[in-house]
């Protein structure tokens, strides 16, 4: 197997181990914040965190991907001087965009609380701001070594700022919460912003422990040192159509957050109710929608180095290969992910929320999550292709399939929530359209520009016949155990277990994938 391909698959376990643990902390994290707070209070936590996300995404999305391609790039063709000074152009850049974001956000507080009807959220706001301008600074560094194809720092980083957020939003958010809701829900945000901090400081410290041995990297390429405004051109043309993409998903979050809250009542329903069922959908429902999606974001962080470097080369033998490689994976973790979350939706509920949750609740959040992690198999697919024209040059592409995307989930949900018998239950069947409608024709740009073909039986028969069997034996369990924590844990076990058999017997999965996996822990 190539370097490139162990690379690629390394970069994927890591990523996704870490994700995974992460994305499981994530939601850890929520059952002692809604004891703390409440469903009211979580609905606050949440209306601070879509314009947190959309600021964060006009600030740090595209330069990081930028810097991971154009040093991936410089490297392949032996130019480390060149990769360097594309990292300090880059740091410079998100640490100014950073601090004015962070400006912007701590001066306009009080008018973001009202752009999205959360009077009790200026607190929030406050103390959120300084994490843009942390966190776009630490992405400079995360992407300088993604660029060299090492992930094992972007995922210590990632363990940093989930591991921390028990041991100080949560006390933080307790200390809060002993003098009302909204004190609660910023008390959990200024300890995210803490947290950020900390894993920044880890990030600087391991750049220059690290340091030496990148400038230990032979100089063999010719090439004159790049200019810094030349540099800084290069980066955002490459970034801006990235950062217009990013921030189409935030953008809709945020849109969310100004307008369910507002439909609902306009359906009839109390503002009370209508706050705890927005923070059920995305303080919960998404947050448990996360953790598998972490996979998809593995997928993309790992494939857009890798593709740009053989890109780097004209090496359109590893593109194929590459590309066919990350699509292969994203069928096989997002088919089974969706519908055995789907099936499992309450039991999973039960198993965090039981107890925190009243029995209304529960249900209302299990059948959200029956139909949202639907979008699991979508969304990772779409994160793959657009990160595999990202690393063609062909970056433009995927952000007007996510527009197209996320206009119509805008308008869906515009319609959907406003009628009194859908409310709430409008926003899964929203989001399925929109990545549904984005996912289809980045398959056929990645096809085209990647010079390869529909692999239909690795990516879709394949995956498709072993999820199927996974289900049924999923659906069996669920229809014969009761609800219980150690029975849902047995239920998962069981799923995992016969996909991964069924997929051995349908050649979904080979046993050279984990030869390659153990060998891509070692590249």
């Amino acid at each position: 197997m190539a370097k490139t391909t162990k690379s690629l698959v390394g970069g994927i376990t890591v990523l996704s181990a870490a994700g995974i643990i992460c994305k499981l902390v994530g939601v850890l994290f929520s059952i002692p914040l809604t004891w703390l707070i409440g469903a009211e209070g979580l609905g606050i936590f949440q209306s601070v965190f879509p314009t947190y996300n959309l600021l964060l995404t006009i600030s740090s999305a595209g330069l990081p991907v930028a810097i991971s391609r154009m040093v991936s790039h410089c490297l392949a063709k032996d130019d480390p001087r060149n990769a360097r000074r594309v990292f300090r152009v880059a740091l410079w850049l998100l640490a100014a965009l950073g601090c004015v974001c962070t400006i912007v956000m701590l001066a306009c507080s009080r008018q973001l609380s009202q752009l999205v009807n959360e009077p009790q959220s200026v607190q929030g706001f406050q103390v959120i701001a300084p994490c843009v301008a942390i966190v776009c600074v630490l992405s400079a560094f995360r992407g300088f070594m993604q660029g060299q194809q090492n992930m094992v720092p972007t995922a210590t980083s990632q363990l940093i700022e989930q591991v921390g957020k028990v041991f100080i939003s949560l006390p933080l958010a307790y200390f809060g919460s002993r003098m009302g809701l909204a004190e609660g829900a910023a008390g959990a945000l200024l300890g995210i912003t803490i947290v950020e901090a900390v894993a920044l400081v880890y990030m600087i410290a391991l750049y220059f422990r690290q340091r030496g041995a990148f400038d230990r990297i032979p100089q063999l390429s010719a090439d004159a040192p790049i200019a810094s405004s030349a540099l800084g051109k290069r980066l955002m043309v490459i970034s801006i159509p990235i950062t217009i993409a990013s921030c189409i998903v935030p953008l809709a979050q945020f849109v969310d957050s100004t307008m369910l809250v507002s439909r609902m009542m306009d359906a009839g329903i109390a503002q009370s109710e209508a706050r705890s069922l927005y923070g059920l959908f995305s303080g919960l429902v998404i947050r448990l929608i996360n953790v598998p999606t972490a996979l998809a974001l593995s997928i993309s962080m790992s494939l857009v180095p890798a593709i740009s470097s053989a890109k780097a080369l004209e090496d359109h033998a590893a593109i194929a290969r590459q590309s066919d490689l990350g699509l292969r994976f994203a069928f096989l973790i997002g088919m089974p992910c969706s519908v055995g979350m789907s099936l499992l939706s309450r039991p999973i509920l039960a198993f965090f929320y039981q107890g925190t949750l009243s029995a209304e609740h529960l249900q209302v959040a299990s059948e959200l999550l029956s139909v949202s992690s639907l979008t699991v198999v979508l969304f990772t697919v779409v994160q793959a292709t657009s990160s595999i024209l990202q690393g063609l040059h062909k970056q433009r592409l995927p952000m007007y399939t996510l527009v197209a995307g996320v206009a119509v989930k805008i308008l869906m949900n515009y319609l959907l929530v406003g009628i009194p018998s859908i409310n709430i239950h409008g926003g899964p069947l929203a989001s399925i359209a929109c990545y549904s409608i984005s996912m289809i024709p980045n398959l056929y740009f990645v096809l085209k520009y990647a010079r390869m073909r529909f692999n239909w039986q690795g990516w879709i028969l394949r995956p498709a016949a072993a999820t199927a069997v996974m289900g049924l034996a999923v659906f069996a369990l669920r229809e014969l155990l009761p609800i219980n924590r150690l029975l849902t844990l047995v239920e998962i076990a069981a799923g995992v277990v016969v996909y991964v058999m069924a997929a051995l017997l349908f050649k979904a999965v080979t046993p050279d994938d984990f030869r390659s996996l153990r060998r891509g822990k070692k590249a």
